[in-house]
């Protein structure tokens, strides 16, 4: 493991960081952080193919495979910068479109494979539905960015995405197949279907397909209005084929990465920006059947806020909790701040409550001491119980994905997709 890294020194009250949201001043920062965040990804830019995992100096990290939720995340993030007028930033979508296209798309067996070895060999493995989600949002915000090819590989996507993973008797989604989608993996998670609802939202955005927003109203309802509500929002990760909560599902496997015993911080906040979203993709006026969405996102935000917040007795939060609101693993992650800043933001635009501001500020006044190197626009993606950088679940630099969307949701007008609002609000600027 690591040795932990010294803490970093803490924001001064006038750092731009902590202003008001709608001031000049934090969003010309956040816009400066974004450029840069985007000109250190750059440097994951594969001459072979696809994005590198890369270390805490921008390196590609020795011995690590090319994974497709990477090379989707970093395609994705490009094409934000694309929309957003980054200048360049089109060619890094080409490059990750060309590897969706190509070296990741098993031409056999369709779908793509999850990880590819530096001799462009592919890595044994299953289809996995979390891959195949980013896939689908990487397409079709290159499609609304306007990119060639785009909406051919989404239509590709899609096509996989319905024969395979979409479940339409349960309104939720697969979790893993064998390479030749046999073996339906007798095992359904949380974090696929939640990665699901943006892809789903996005794609809708860029097809002008009504029906797929309608998709995440189903995902939503199971997970969160029935087993998160009866968990006292506390969202279970895990369940069987039945969809029958697994409580005690890799207890002896704490950190994992994806697959975490107890229930994800994080989730809870990625979830309820996630309900915003689909509420103004399903119902811009929240009435009727998503009534329910918005109050329901406020409730994870408490509960994360309430429960999350030092619940070790340390600033920040811990990266899980057990069902008695335990800290599990005391590690804290990067991506949990960035998508408790991201929920803030949301719940802020569209309640107007001051309190989703006070956090906001706080939050970041947290990430801006421990978390972001503003020099680089990274982020330290891990820190320890006393808050110093190491790696021992997520060493390196591999991720701009969570950070791109804490520096930009903020700026932008609430809709159903990072793409969309980015173009409400250049249609807003050009009115």
């Amino acid at each position: 493991m690591p040795h932990p890294s010294p803490r970093p020194p803490a924001p001064g009250p006038s750092h731009p960081a902590l202003a008001p949201i709608d001031s000049a001043e934090h969003r010309a920062w956040l816009t400066d952080q974004f450029h840069r965040l985007v000109a250190f990804s750059r440097q994951a830019v594969d001459p072979a193919g696809g994005f590198d995992y890369l270390d805490t100096d921008g390196t590609p990290m020795p011995g690590r495979d090319r994974e497709l939720y990477i090379t989707c995340r970093m395609t994705y993030v490009f094409a934000l910068a694309h929309l957003s007028g980054v200048p360049g930033a089109d060619g890094p979508v080409r490059h990750g479109l060309t590897a969706l296209s190509g070296l990741f798309h098993d031409d056999r067996n369709g779908g793509w494979h999850s990880a590819v070895a530096a001799d462009g060999s592919v890595v044994p493995g299953r289809k996995e539905a979390y891959g195949h989600a980013f896939v689908l949002l990487a397409a079709a915000t290159a499609t609304a960015a306007g990119i060639d090819g785009a909406d051919v590989l989404l239509d590709r996507a899609l096509d996989i995405f319905d024969r395979h993973f979409w479940d339409d008797e349960a309104g939720l989604v697969r979790e893993s197949f064998a390479a030749d989608f046999t073996d339906d993996e007798p095992y359904r998670g949380a974090n696929s279907n939640m990665h699901s609802v943006e892809a789903l939202l996005a794609a809708a955005g860029s097809l002008g397909a009504p029906v797929l927003a309608e998709r995440t109203g189903r995902i939503c309802a199971v997970l969160i209005d029935r087993h998160a509500r009866a968990g006292g929002w506390s969202l279970p990760e895990h369940y069987d084929q039945d969809w029958t909560a697994l409580p005690e599902y890799n207890k002896d496997a704490p950190r994992h990465p994806f697959r975490p015993y107890g229930s994800t911080i994080g989730h809870w906040f990625e979830w309820a920006r996630l309900l915003a979203q689909s509420e103004f993709a399903l119902d811009q006026d929240g009435v009727g059947a998503t009534a329910w969405m918005v109050p329901a996102a406020v409730e994870l935000f408490d509960h994360g806020v309430t429960s999350g917040w030092s619940a070790d007795g340390v600033e920040g939060f811990v990266y899980t909790l057990d069902w008695d609101l335990r800290p599990v693993a005391g590690e804290r992650m990067h991506w949990v701040v960035t998508e408790a800043i991201a929920a803030a933001a949301a719940l802020y635009r569209r309640t107007g409550e001051e309190r989703f501001h006070v956090w906001y500020q706080r939050l970041w006044q947290h990430a801006v001491a421990y978390f972001v190197e503003e020099g680089t626009g990274t982020w330290r993606h891990e820190l320890d119980a006393d808050l110093r950088e190491v790696g021992a679940v997520w060493p390196g630099r591999p991720d701009a994905y969570h950070a791109a969307g804490a520096l930009l949701i903020p700026q932008l007008p609430l809709t159903a997709s990072l793409a969309g609002s980015i173009l409400a609000a250049k249609a807003l600027a050009a009115d």
